[in-house]
């Protein structure tokens, strides 16, 4: 049953892998890279301060626990614990990857991308439970696709990474819940 899966995932990341154009190379590069991130932490912030002011705070230490717990959680446990090579490693199919820069470390599942990207947007639409909220949940989607597409994550890499973001969203948001209930009805109050 695992043989099977692990060569079903396999044969999906070749076929989304191969679907790339020359064109598409670098946009992708700059998805997936951690850079690009930057801009939209900011302008999360600046709603954040601007939305609850002083008491940002609390938000700020829940960013802070989420993301260290996707983070860690991914690249301190998961992958060390299943040691599964990314598609770029993997000797059965590395050379039918499309590699779009380097491979990166050993091991990929769970993604840590798809498990930051989606905690942090499933932690945001909680909090918020708007349009933009759910802009979030489609730009983590798009950072989980590129690292499909540059040959460094199995779809089921991506797919454990969102699942277990959306269990640490779900996690984090019932703490902010239960230790910051006025934070979080003033960010209601005006949504």
């Amino acid at each position: 049953m695992l043989e099977s899966l692990i060569e079903l995932d396999q044969q999906f990341f070749l076929w989304l892998n191969g679907l790339h154009a020359d064109w598409l190379d670098p946009i992708m590069l700059a998805i997936t890279g951690r850079n690009i991130w930057i801009p939209l932490y900011a302008v999360i912030l600046f709603f954040v301060i601007r939305k609850l002011k002083w008491q940002s705070w609390s938000m700020m230490i829940a960013f802070a626990l989420l993301i260290t717990l996707a983070d860690q959680a991914a690249s301190g446990f998961f992958k060390p614990f299943f040691e599964r090579y990314r598609p770029c490693h993997e000797p059965a199919i590395q050379e039918m990857v499309h590699l779009v820069k380097h491979c990166g470390g050993q091991y990929g599942f769970a993604s840590s991308h798809a498990f930051n990207t989606f905690a942090l947007a499933f932690f945001l639409f909680f909090i918020y439970r708007n349009v933009y909220a759910r802009w979030m949940i489609v730009w983590a989607v798009v950072v989980s696709y590129s690292r499909i597409y540059v040959g460094v994550h199995y779809p089921g890499d991506i797919i454990m990474g969102a699942i277990l973001g959306l269990l640490a969203a779900i996690i984090t948001y019932q703490l902010y819940k239960r230790i910051f209930p006025n934070h979080l009805e003033k960010i209601h109050s005006t949504v």
